[in-house]
C-alpha cells in the first residue's frame, strides 16, 4: 500500500510560480510511474504530467508543456511539479498518482492509477 500526500498549493498571481510536492509513504516508489492530474470545478480530471522509471522519461499534457516540469527524488520518496508562467486556467485541485503495473506506460495519460493523494488546491488570480 502506498500513501500519497500533496503539498505546496496556494494562491498565486498570473505569471507566477509554484512548486508542488507529493510525498509517498508505505513503500519505496522507485519502481512506480508517478503523475500529476488536475481537476477544475465542474470539469473532468485532466492529465498534467508523468515520470516513468527505468528508463526514466517524462510526458506532459499539451496545456502545460513548456511551463511545468515534473521530477522525482527516489531517495526522498517525493515527486515534484514545478509550475511556471501560471495562468488563471491552471486553477484546479492537483492530485498526484502512482502505479507500478507494467501497462501504465500505455495508459499514462488516463486517470487509472492505483494510488491517489487527496489533492492540493492551486488558484491563479488574473
Amino acid at each position: 500500500q502506498v500513501q500519497l500526500v500533496e503539498s505546496g498549493g496556494g494562491l498565486v498571481q498570473a505569471g507566477g510560480s509554484l512548486r508542488l510536492s507529493c510525498a509517498a509513504s508505505g513503500r519505496s516508489f522507485s519502481s512506480y510511474t508517478l503523475a500529476w492530474f488536475r481537476q477544475a470545478l465542474g470539469k473532468e480530471r485532466e492529465f498534467v504530467a508523468a515520470i516513468t522509471w527505468s528508463p526514466s522519461s517524462t510526458v506532459y499534457g499539451d496545456s502545460v508543456k513548456g511551463r511545468f516540469t515534473i521530477s522525482r527524488d527516489n531517495a526522498r520518496n517525493t515527486v515534484y511539479l514545478q509550475m511556471n508562467s501560471l495562468k488563471p486556467e491552471d486553477t484546479a485541485v492537483y492530485y498526484c498518482a502512482a502505479d507500478r503495473r507494467l501497462d501504465i506506460r500505455v495508459r499514462v495519460r488516463t486517470p487509472t492509477y492505483d494510488y491517489w493523494g487527496q489533492g492540493t488546491q492551486v488558484t491563479v488570480s488574473s
